[in-house]
C-alpha cells in the first residue's frame, strides 16, 4: 500500500540563492485513494469540503519568486498533515492502539485527529471502524515524509541565510461577524512561541496595509506543523496564515471566482516584501537566559 501512495506531496524547489522563506500548504490536497473512496460513506464533493481548496494554487506566484513550496498531494479529509502522528481516535478502529496522552487531544475528540473521523459539516467519514493499520500506512508514507521533507527545506534555508522561515497556508470558513467586522486574515504564531515578533508584526502590518481585517492567534494560534517547525530561539520561525476562503472562492460550490486574482496577488508581495525585510529583522538563534 505504501508504495502505491508515493509521492504523497510536492515540492517546488528554490531557484537562485537560497532565500530564508519556505511556505507551505498542507491541507490543500485533493486526491483520494481508490480504496478510500470505496470505504467512505460520504461523496466526493462532501470530502473536499474539508479541503483548504486552492491554497497551493494562490502560492504560485510567491513560488515563483524562488522561494521553495511544498504542497499536500491528498486531501485532509483521508490525512491530515497538520496533527500529530499520535492524534488518533481509539474509538475509530476495530483493534486497539497502544495509549498515548496525544488521543485525548481536543482536536482528537473533536474527530479531527490525523485519520479524521469527520469532515466538514460534521458528517461522519466512515460506516464501521476501521483497522490501525491502515492509519499506521497513510503516517508512515506520506505524514513522517512530507515534514521530514519540511524540515530538510527549512535547515537548506537556515544554512544558507542563519535563518528560516515558514509561512505555513491555510484557508478558514468565515468566522462569526464581531464589531468592526470579522477578521479576514488570521495570524498565528502559539501566541508568541512559534516566531519572533518583529517577523510576526510585518506580517501583520503588510495584511492590514493591503487592506485586510487581521487578527492574530483568534481564532487559530497554529497547530502542529507550527509547534513542531517553529523554534525561534534556534533561528527557525512558523506563522500559521489563514485565509477567509469566501475572499477568493465559492465554497459551496468549490469554484475560484473573481477574489482568487487578488489574494494571489497580496501573496505573492508579502513573500516580496519579507525577502527584502527579513534580513533586517535579526531572526538568527539566540541565548535564552538561565533562570
Amino acid at each position: 500500500m505504501a508504495d502505491a501512495l508515493l509521492p504523497g506531496f510536492t515540492i517546488t524547489p528554490a531557484t537562485g540563492p537560497t532565500p530564508p522563506i519556505v511556505l507551505a500548504s498542507p491541507h490543500s490536497g485533493r486526491d483520494y485513494p481508490a480504496a478510500f473512496l470505496a470505504q467512505t460513506r460520504l461523496t466526493l464533493a462532501q470530502l473536499r469540503r474539508a479541503e483548504d481548496a486552492f491554497v497551493a494554487e494562490m502560492l504560485v506566484g510567491a513560488a515563483g519568486l524562488g522561494v521553495p513550496l511544498i504542497a499536500a498531494r491528498y486531501g485532509r479529509a483521508w490525512l491530515d498533515l497538520n496533527r500529530d502522528e499520535a492524534e488518533l481516535d481509539p474509538a475509530m478502529f476495530v483493534d486497539p492502539l497502544e495509549s498515548h496522552p496525544a488521543q485525548s487531544s481536543d482536536r482528537v475528540i473533536a474527530g479531527l485527529g490525523v485519520v479524521p473521523r469527520i469532515a466538514a459539516a460534521g458528517l461522519e467519514i466512515y460506516p464501521a471502524r476501521v483497522r490501525s493499520a491502515d492509519a499506521a500506512a497513510r503516517i508512515e508514507a506520506v505524514h513522517r515524509p512530507y515534514h521530514a521533507a519540511l524540515s530538510a527545506l527549512l535547515d537548506d534555508a537556515f544554512a544558507a541565510n542563519g535563518f528560516a522561515v515558514l509561512l505555513d497556508c491555510h484557508s478558514m470558513p468565515t468566522p462569526p461577524p464581531v464589531q468592526g467586522g470579522a477578521p479576514q486574515i488570521v495570524i498565528g504564531d502559539l501566541f508568541g512561541a512559534a516566531a519572533a515578533s518583529p517577523l510576526v508584526g510585518a506580517i501583520e502590518r503588510y495584511f492590514r496595509a493591503a487592506g485586510f481585517r487581521v487578527a492574530r492567534n483568534a481564532p487559530y494560534a497554529g497547530g502542529y506543523t507550527t509547534a513542531r517547525h517553529g523554534r525561534p530561539a534556534e533561528g527557525v520561525h512558523a506563522v500559521q496564515i489563514e485565509i477567509d476562503r469566501a475572499l477568493y472562492m465559492d465554497p459551496a460550490r468549490l469554484v475560484r471566482h473573481t477574489g482568487f486574482d487578488r489574494i494571489e496577488t497580496a501573496l505573492t508581495r508579502l513573500v516580496a516584501h519579507l525577502k527584502a525585510e527579513v534580513g533586517t529583522m535579526d531572526l538568527g538563534p539566540f541565548a535564552i537566559a538561565a533562570e
